[in-house]
């Protein structure tokens, strides 16, 4: 049977074409895909070919975050029903090489991921109608929430990876930088981890307005007033922790002054070469970390979501028809209105 796709062939080239898909097998599900969410790779994919090393070699569907309806089961699987609404996790490690043989999934040597340019071939991703999927992905989602909200377990699980790389926040004076998609659900989580004061900052209004329902207690434009940041880098900096989430030099320079001696940078944000205050790391003491994808918490990611304990609603912002897939990567490259912009597929029966 066939079914619609969205593939990238080269930059600024997405074309919605049929390619064919089949019935489940043992472990398998066939899923109706329903939303799915249009991540800064994919529109890195789409604009640029590509972001650092990482370059679009060859055709490529795009989406790793993505949510849809269980349509048929394959022969052993189990916990799962038809009809049911599932969140898809894209990471797929191998379960036998060094890195998952020492608890360490993410960092895996033969890790496939779905929708991404990474390895050659490519992994295609989760942008079509109808997609067959390891049962082991499918996480049933809880409660009454979309499939929209259902989507966004994957980038809810990079984030919730990233504050546990700082450590307890019970109580902590945080600066965000970057209020896109990820850093609002940085915030958001870690606002659920009992975060203190929460400082996000970014370049535009549109972006940092949304900061507040996802619990920021304060917000700064720091095109406009980039002052504004000056108390918190008095005494050698304020913030017990950053997250830098924009991957942009002149914001890291500023987590860098404002963050207190023997305080924690975690790295969410990935760009190119940068270069850094090496002697505000070395004289601050400064722990800057980095941090990568997830393991375990793409199903606490779903149980939040599903139980509204993080509530993701504030940040979907647009929703486009799979056949307006240009239109929909077209306002997600628009920061100055859009946040997260889902593409949904058709249901058949």
């Amino acid at each position: 049977m066939k079914t619609r796709v969205a593939r990238l062939h080269a930059t600024r080239d997405l074309r919605v074409e049929e390619v064919d898909t089949h019935m489940p097998g043992e472990g398998e599900v066939l899923l109706a895909m329903a939303a799915g969410g249009i991540c800064g790779s994919d529109l890195h994919y789409y604009q640029d070919g590509g972001f650092g090393p990482v370059r679009v070699r060859e055709p490529i569907i795009a989406g790793h975050e993505a949510s849809g309806i269980v349509k048929a089961l394959g022969s052993g699987v189990s916990g799962l029903a038809i009809g049911e609404l599932v969140a898809v996790n894209p990471s797929q490690p191998c379960g036998h090489c060094e890195y998952c043989a020492i608890n360490q999934p993410i960092h895996c040597l033969n890790m496939r991921f779905m929708g991404s340019a990474m390895r050659l071939p490519h992994e295609n991703g989760m942008f079509r109608d109808q997609m067959v999927v390891p049962a082991r992905q499918c996480h049933a989602v809880g409660g009454n929430v979309t499939a929209g909200e259902a989507a966004c377990a994957e980038p809810l699980a990079v984030c919730l990876h990233a504050v546990s790389q700082a450590g307890n926040l019970a109580g902590k004076t945080l600066l965000v930088t970057g209020a896109g998609p990820i850093g609002l659900l940085v915030v958001a989580a870690a606002h659920h981890a009992g975060a203190g004061t929460i400082v996000v900052t970014d370049l535009t209004d549109a972006a940092l307005a949304r900061a507040p329902a996802m619990g920021a207690d304060v917000t700064i434009n720091v095109a406009r007033d980039g002052e504004a940041l000056a108390p918190y880098q008095e005494n050698k900096g304020k913030f017990d922790v950053v997250f830098d989430c924009s991957a942009a030099g002149p914001a890291l320079r500023s987590a860098f002054a404002a963050i207190k001696p023997r305080g924690t940078i975690v790295q969410v944000g990935v760009t190119g070469d940068l270069t850094i205050p090496l002697n505000a790391l070395v004289g601050k003491e400064i722990v800057w970390r980095g941090s990568q994808r997830f393991h375990a918490e793409f199903a606490q990611a779903v149980d939040l979501i599903s139980s509204r304990a993080i509530d993701v609603r504030p940040i979907i912002s647009h929703e486009f028809p799979l056949e307006q897939a240009i239109d929909a990567f077209e306002q997600a490259g628009d920061r100055t209105v859009a946040c997260k912009v889902q593409l949904t597929f058709k249901q058949t029966d």
